[in-house]
């Protein structure tokens, strides 16, 4: 039997491990950041009657720049965008897959704060090019002088920045985006997943674009939209940096029935949105509940919480498991992560994590 070692794969991939959190059937899963309110009847009748709309024309391809969607996701981010601003894309990671597609390459840099988004170095990588990790501080944030100086020595094509951070939560504050603008040389990716969850008072870097042509601001259906399975990313930017990504992108990337679904959902943004609230209240109990059982905590402006420090954190992680209850083993040696859920959900949680402690 042929094995992965015997094909003649590229000799940078050789001894590499595919990307995945574990998909365990187990009664309480919150290990994938997922929003874990389900649509409604109504919102599930509205999208099969769209999908249904669609579905004599599927024989044809796809609106190729998915113009009316572009549309509909600057109307819902403000910030007096435009659908020349917008691109949108088979996730988050597609998203960021075309932008080191356009912006990095062979003999090109780019440079992100570790503990992060574990996508951003494999992407680039797998882009031939070249990952620098300029690593966080010890309270998970990104000291902008300490940015500064590693930006000017590494002279990077792209700089990726998460905000809120995954999988620390953390977010950062706009003037240290702010500094590290003014010196980058190259792309600015400000990753914003998890935006929506942010506590009041924290800015978006969208209120940044309309000076700074070179800053990508990268969003998710996939968290506050709970439409994870709908596989929908989307960045606001110069437009540009559209025409830029249109060199690389696929031809018909986005199926008609992901357009269809996508605007659907962004015209039941009022029902769908509607969750946040109750998960930053959760979120905001539950950080107040480790921190009383004496755990460390990373402040959170996102759905999960890193928690720790743990000696064996394997072995904590699967005590868990071993009450039905799934979490993320990841992040910096010693901490775990969890998804916020139901209120029913995050109580199986503290139940389980007490007995395994």
């Amino acid at each position: 039997m042929t094995r992965l070692r015997d094909l003649p794969i590229r000799d940078d991939l050789r001894g590499q491990e595919a990307y995945g959190a574990p998909q365990l059937d187990v009664p309480v899963q919150l290990n994938t950041n997922e929003n874990p309110y389900p649509p409604s009847p109504r919102l599930v009748r509205a999208l099969a009657d769209a999908v249904g709309g669609i579905a004599g024309t599927l024989n044809r391809y796809p609106d190729r720049d998915a113009v009316e969607l572009r549309k509909d996701l600057a109307d819902y981010l403000g910030h007096g965008l435009t659908a020349r601003q917008i691109w949108a894309a088979n996730g988050s990671n597609e998203i960021i897959q075309q932008i080191v597609q356009a912006f990095g390459g062979p003999g090109r840099r780019a440079l992100g704060f570790e503990p992060s988004y574990s996508m951003h170095p494999i992407i680039t990588r797998v882009a031939n090019t070249a990952w620098i990790n300029a690593q966080r501080d010890d309270d998970f944030g990104v000291d902008p002088d300490r940015a500064i100086a590693v930006i000017k020595e590494y002279q990077p094509d792209i700089v990726f920045l998460t905000s809120p951070n995954n999988p620390t939560g953390t977010a950062l504050p706009l003037p240290s985006l702010e500094a590290i603008l003014q010196v980058a040389p190259g792309m600015v990716v400000v990753d914003e997943a998890y935006g929506e969850f942010r506590r009041t008072g924290t800015p978006s870097a969208l209120s940044l674009l309309p000076v700074h042509p070179r800053l990508i601001v990268t969003r998710t259906m996939s968290k506050a939209f709970a439409m994870a399975g709908t596989r929908v990313g989307y960045l606001a930017a110069d437009p540009a940096v559209i025409d830029a990504l249109l060199l690389v992108r696929l031809p018909y990337h986005l199926s008609a029935v992901t357009q269809v679904v996508a605007r659907t959902a962004i015209a039941h943004q009022e029902e769908l949105l509607s969750a946040v609230d109750t998960l930053r209240e959760e979120r905001d109990r539950l950080v107040s509940w480790l921190r009383s059982e004496d755990l460390m905590v990373a402040e959170s402006d996102a759905n999960f919480v890193l928690f720790g420090t743990f000696e064996d954190r394997h072995a904590v992680w699967q005590r868990v498991l071993d009450r039905g209850v799934l979490i993320r083993e990841t992040g910096p040696p010693g901490w775990l992560r969890v998804s916020v859920g139901t209120p029913g959900e995050m109580a199986s949680f503290r139940t389980a994590l007490k007995e395994s402690l």
